[in-house]
């Protein structure tokens, strides 16, 4: 049987960290940030934890 290609889409969006776990961007952080306030977009840069159920969904994409 031959290997399942990579979702490349899903590839784009998540990162897996060290422990396998997986780490998603927050939405609304691309563009029009000028006129959110200065502790939102400092809170969107960092990556969040996807969850448990999204995970089992997402690891046979990647």
């Amino acid at each position: 049987m031959p290997k399942m290609k990579t979702k490349k889409a899903v590839a784009k969006k998540v990162r897996v960290r060290q422990s396998g776990s997986f780490t998603i961007g927050h939405p609304s952080s691309r563009h029009n940030t000028g006129k959110k306030n200065a502790k939102l977009n400092r809170g969107k840069r960092i990556e969040s934890p996807l969850s448990k159920s999204d995970e089992r969904r997402l690891k046979t994409l990647i």
